[in-house]
């Protein structure tokens, strides 16, 4: 349940704990931790050695005793000690001192639009071993228009798609609320997963898992759309020698193995607009769909979805950071909620 702005004007500090970054906006400073939600950990002594930007790096390159973990995944918590941990060590010593100063300290946090009560209690134990008080949650959907300026609060549809590693929510808003809104299970982590796939069975070549993101590799230029580039050369090691092995990649063939996921995305679009109201379709065609979250900045996407909807597509100035930078706004007390007083008779 989405908390009200007044609630949410007490609260000192946000945090958007997303499956591939965290970020964390703190009253009057502004965002402070934008990084890779990973940690690295040494089995044998429970130690934690690196988090963030290093412990993604250290993914795939560690030896036995050393585990790099995630706990968020598909934008729930699922290891609520490890995510403290994490918390902390981003947030380094000076400004947990300085939230710690602050009387019944208070948090605000971005959980999906579907999210069960477990889910919410998971992101609510977190913030509270922080040190948190009392902990709003807000949904990731209304957040995110928040944080790139869609009109919410006025009478008007507003299409947002939020395009997350795990998972892309698509909702139309009105009046400050959710009309009807779509989770559907398909991120840039399925895409990438397609590509690694497609060079597996095509090339019989296999891609470092995360030293290098195999999309920004395959795809370059114009991307998704035809007028990119004919080819393409990718590295990586053969799966019958182990050696390492490049070869050229022929992108029109990975455009037709990215289009499998993302037909799934298309679908949820449909069964969005297929449960709204007819007079906010009508204001949707002409202000079309705006794009947030990581995944939205994949080369040619938005192309992809203007010509299977036949909508306006914008992406975001910053999509990256859109949900975090919402709940700043609404921290900061710079959303004004339209008043609907009742009318006096």
């Amino acid at each position: 349940m989405t908390a009200s702005l007044e609630q949410l004007r007490r609260c000192h500090f946000a945090v958007d704990l997303g499956a591939a970054r965290t970020r964390v906006y703190v009253r009057g400073a502004g965002l402070v931790v934008d990084q890779p939600s990973a940690a690295a950990v040494n089995t044998r002594t429970g130690a934690l050695i690196a988090v963030g930007e290093f412990a993604e790096k250290m993914t795939g390159r560690t030896p036995d005793y050393i585990r790099v973990v995630r706990p968020v995944s598909g934008g729930t918590v699922v290891d609520i000690e490890m995510a403290q941990r994490m918390l902390r060590h981003l947030l380094g010593d000076k400004i947990r001192r300085n939230l710690r100063r602050k009387p019944r300290l208070r948090a605000a946090a971005c959980t999906p639009h579907d999210a069960d009560p477990l889910a919410q209690r998971a992101a609510i134990e977190t913030l509270v071993g922080l040190g948190a008080r009392r902990v709003e949650l807000v949904d990731t959907l209304i957040a995110a228009a928040v944080g790139c300026g869609l009109p919410v609060e006025r009478p008007e549809a507003t299409m947002i798609m939020v395009c997350g590693a795990a998972a892309t929510q698509v909702a139309v808003l009105s009046l400050g609320s959710i009309v009807t809104a779509e989770r559907v299970p398909v991120g840039g982590e399925a895409v990438d997963h397609a590509i690694v796939q497609h060079l597996r069975h095509e090339h019989e070549l296999m891609l470092p898992s995360q030293s290098v993101r195999p999309l920004q590799l395959a795809l370059s230029g114009n991307g998704l759309t035809p007028q990119g580039p004919a080819s393409t050369e990718i590295h990586g090691r053969d799966v019958a020698t182990g050696l390492a092995r490049s070869v050229q990649v022929d992108t029109a063939a990975v455009r037709d193995a990215i289009e499998t996921p993302l037909t799934a995305v298309l679908d949820g679009i449909g069964r969005v607009l297929r449960n709204c109201p007819p007079d906010l379709v009508a204001d949707l065609a002409d202000r079309g769909i705006m794009m947030v979250g990581g995944s939205a900045l994949l080369p040619g996407l938005d192309q992809m979805l203007r010509q299977a909807t036949g909508m306006p597509v914008h992406i975001a100035e910053r999509p990256d950071v859109c949900a975090v930078q919402g709940l700043g706004y609404m921290l900061e007390g710079r959303i004004e909620p339209m008043s609907l007083d009742p009318v006096s008779s």
